[in-house]
């Protein structure tokens, strides 16, 4: 059954969605729970609730892991009446409590990977959630086949791996209807995930890209639910994720989670730059951990590779011994140099270069002919991906035309094993190859050198030249475009593309001296063994328990629609602006100084005309008429552009280029308060700022009277961001004998005489108040950029300096919500203009004409701004 709130965000998400038949609601699986007690169930209409204040009845913290497919193995009973399960040991998930803390609980919740007959799904769910904490999820075969083999895996897997869908063969055409079932997918799992969780006390571990807009559909319900992602596969490069038409809707949900995951640099690079780019989110690295400010919360970005089991593997290793399989093999290739290739049967996993390679090295270096033999496994593809028929055929092609080449009687150049192998049998394959080589075009991580490195390493105390002892040497040629590629600095690295060059890595690895393969085994196995799957682990947990650590310090709230929902954390005395307060605050004040940012504030910033308009100066008309107020306008704009804009309002006073220039009200005078007479810096800045200019295109160079300004919001924001961190350190160095200070800004870089800022602008204006006997009662204070803060800050102090006395009502508030020293914000400049418009009106009685004018006015004010 499809709940209300789940139509009306994939309404907007993706377009009117088909109706979906009513199927009988399924009973409920209960919480599990480590003591008595009874728990409300939590049912699709309650799914506006943003808080999670309900008290825990757990007693601990426990680990809910979210994947495609449960760690469990599953099979027809030999009577064929029910199912047999058990833990799927080769499965990485399953390893993961490893690394999490003994008493902590670890549940499932995924699907099974096979197709459970309806009628019995809730037994087989009972059963499992008993038996293995294993919460199911069973997907119809229609919605199976849109959401993993339709989206997954002819959307996002190729993808992922840099193949765009030119045509309709080459990848896949976007598909509405897929997207549809991969999002209804998403809502399915978060419904089994809330049957199960606790959002206090519990933390949600979500696996992959089957999963990725799984976060927004938690966070809706949980705002402080602690909740992260990691993304086993590459992320793409923004040229080609850009072209996904639900590109925003996927970046949006996975910064609903607070820690995400990726395996490489590379991989974080690319969605940090996808964020930058699409949604305007800049990274900031502090102490060593990358961060993501997203409205007022910080989302932590963790880069490490994953692990591999050390006991299974050594296990497999015995029970291989035990099987015999190592010595059938060392019988079978007896005087032959094995390379070895595992891989899974698929377009990227660059089998046939590897064959091209291999033949190359023959022809060029014959004296491994009759020597050197290339054992390739190929896994049978898990689902019905790209060009597989085309691909196996090639794949036959080149290694009967290797084997007709170089083939002779005993000696098979090629061997292709073309069926699943299961993990013993591959360790044993391990045992006996002089060289694990991959060239993978693109991968995630790839575990295979891994598992060789250990295979050879042996087992630790197991008598010397038994098998099981290992020959503690190996060699690795892996491709540079696998996720292990980084962590693996004694393999060869290649470009498989460059069949040549891995033809002479292939030789290189297989020539080297015994020493040499020895000292790199060493380095390998050192890494391996300390970083393993719990390392991994527990890594991540440590890193989203100090993601989460201020969760229940802010004041959290979701907002939103669709997958534009998300969740807005801010300080607790950090509020919206009450129009009915302040307005209480403005008419019982005696003495008001009202203080105004104009772009971004009263202004928009994405206007190109700038001029004011007649409302804003009426509105300004009004407050400064009034004898109690003393109203400045507090810009970085030039004062000519001040005073034309302004000439209307002559008891406005205005303080140009951040209060380098000061004009008070009444006055036709400009007064100069800045430190700074001789502007000779000037002419060592402009050149500076000039070749910075040519070098980035869409920036330029501003030029006031004191300062000089140089913005980049038209450039490329990454190398526009670039150019701004590489230039100020360039004038700092330039300028550091000068009197200037050199700052950034909202995309722009910024020299100003130093001691002009708009605090020194606010503490003249409240000293010359309070000097003439009328200290403010009253303050209001609006901004919207760094420069601003400086008044915030100010403001904050004005009371010990005498400035301002300790029951003055001050209203300082930022323009947004953002991190500030500001108490109070209001989201846009409508909301700033609607809120000195109710200021405006409450200032004096007008004549009864204007009366209905002035109310009609308020109605349409407040009624915008409620909207």
């Amino acid at each position: 059954m499809m709940s209300r709130s789940y139509t009306n965000l994939l309404d907007l998400a993706s377009g009117n969605f088909p109706v979906m038949s009513r199927e009988k609601e399924r009973k409920r699986f209960p919480r599990v729970m480590t003591v008595p007690g009874n728990i409300a169930e939590l049912d699709d209409e309650q799914a506006n609730s943003v808080t999670s204040e309900n008290p825990s009845s757990v007693a601990g913290d426990r680990m809910i892991i979210v994947s495609n497919i449960l760690p469990l193995r599953a099979k027809r009973r030999p009577d064929n009446k029910g199912w047999s399960f058990s833990w799927n040991e080769d499965s990485l998930l399953l390893r993961v409590k490893d690394g999490l803390p003994e008493d902590m609980e670890v549940l499932y919740v995924g699907s099974l990977p096979v197709d459970v007959d309806p009628i019995e799904q809730e037994d087989v769910a009972n059963h499992i959630l008993e038996k293995f904490k294993c919460v199911p999820a069973f997907l119809p075969p229609s919605l199976l086949a849109n959401y993993y083999h339709g989206f997954c895996k002819k959307q996002l897997w190729p993808l992922f791996h840099y193949m765009l869908p030119f045509s309709a063969d080459h990848g896949g055409r976007f598909d509405r209807s897929q997207w549809e079932a991969y999002v209804s997918v998403n809502k399915l799992f978060s419904q089994k995930v809330i049957e199960v969780l606790n959002p206090e006390d519990d933390f949600v571990w979500i696996h992959d890209y089957h999963l990725m807009v799984l976060p927004t559909f938690l966070r809706r319900r949980f705002v402080r639910l602690r909740m992260g992602f990691f993304l086993h596969s590459p992320f793409p490069s923004s040229e080609i994720y850009r072209s996904l038409p639900v590109r925003e809707e996927i970046l949006k949900a996975l910064l609903n989670s607070d820690l995400i995951g990726f395996h490489t640099f590379d991989y974080a690079r690319h969605f940090l730059s996808c964020c930058s780019r699409m949604l305007g989110i800049e990274y900031q690295s502090k102490r060593g951990y990358i961060g993501l400010d997203y409205y007022g919360r910080t989302i932590g970005i963790k880069i490490m590779t994953v692990g591999i089991h050390m006991g299974h593997l050594e296990t497999v290793l015995r029970q291989a011994d035990k099987e015999l399989k190592v010595e059938e093999l060392k019988r079978q290739f007896e005087g032959k140099t094995v390379l070895l290739g595992v891989d899974d049967m698929d377009v990227f996993k660059g089998i046939n270069l590897k064959l091209l390679a291999f033949e190359h090295m023959l022809k060029e270096h014959p004296t491994w002919q009759g020597k050197a033999v290339l054992v390739q496994i190929a896994n049978p593809a898990m689902a019905k991906g790209i060009h597989l028929d085309e691909l196996q055929a090639e794949i036959e092609e080149s290694c009967n035309r290797i084997s007709k080449e170089f083939g002779r009687p005993g000696y098979e150049p090629v061997i292709f094993v073309h069926r699943s192998l299961s993990i013993s049998e591959r360790m044993a394959y391990y045992s006996i190859a002089e060289c694990v080589v991959v060239t993978a075009v693109r991968d995630g991580m790839n575990l295979t050198p891994y598992e060789y490195i250990i295979s050879r390493q042996g087992i630790t105390g197991a008598e010397p030249g038994s098998n099981l002892s290992g020959p503690k040497k190996s060699m690795l040629v892996v491709s540079e475009f696998i996720g292990c590629s980084p962590s693996l600095s004694g393999a060869i690295r290649v470009n498989p593309w460059n069949v040549e060059s891995t033809a002479e890595a292939m030789n290189e690895s297989i020539s080297m001296s015994e020493s040499e393969k020895e000292l790199r085994h060493e380095k390998h196995y050192r890494y391996v063994s300390t970083h393993d799957v719990a390392f991994w682990s527990r890594s991540f947990l440590q890193d989203m328990e100090r993601t989460c650590a201020d969760h229940f310090r802010k004041r959290c709230w979701g907002i939103g629609l669709g997958f534009g929902f998300r969740v807005v954390a801010l300080d607790p005395n950090f509020r919206k602006l009450s129009i009915d307060d302040i307005v209480t605050a403005y008419c019982k004040a005696k003495s008001r100084a009202i203080l105004l940012d104009y772009d971004g504030t009263l202004m928009p910033q994405n206007l190109i005309v700038k001029t004011p308009s007649a409302e804003i100066l009426s509105l300004l008309h009004s407050l400064c008429a009034d004898p109690k107020n003393v109203v400045f306008m507090v810009s970085g704009r030039g004062r000519e552009s001040l005073s034309q804009w302004f000439l209307p309002c002559k008891k406005l006073g205005l303080a140009a280029e951040h209060g380098y220039f000061l004009r008070w009200p009444q006055h036709e005078e400009w007064e100069t308060y800045g430190q700074v007479s001789d502007f000779g810096w000037m002419q060592m800045a402009e050149p500076v700022m000039k070749s910075y200019t040519e070098a980035t295109d869409g920036s330029g160079i501003e030029r006031k009277e004191s300062s000089l300004v140089w913005h980049y919001q038209d450039a490329d924001p990454v190398f526009g961001y670039s150019q701004a961190k590489e230039m100020l350190d360039h004038l700092e160095s330039v300028l550091a004998n000068e009197p200037v200070a050199v700052k950034s800004g909202q995309l722009i870089v910024e020299i100003k005489p130093q001691g002009v800022s708009k605090g020194v602008v606010a503490e003249k204006i409240f000293t010359s108040m309070t000097e003439k006997g009328e200290k403010a009662d009253f303050v209001l204070c609006i901004g919207d950029d760094r420069s601003d803060e400086d008044m915030f800050e100010l403001i904050g102090t004005a009371v010990s300096r005498n400035i301002l006395s300790y029951n003055t009502d001050v209203f300082a508030c930022t323009v947004g919500q953002k991190p500030s020293k500001a108490k109070y914000y209001l989201d846009d400049s409508t909301e700033v203009v609607s809120m000195l418009g109710s200021l405006a009106e409450a200032t004096s009685p007008a004549s009864s004409d204007d009366e209905v004018h002035i109310s009609t006015r308020r109605f349409n004010r407040l009624a915008s701004f409620n909207d």
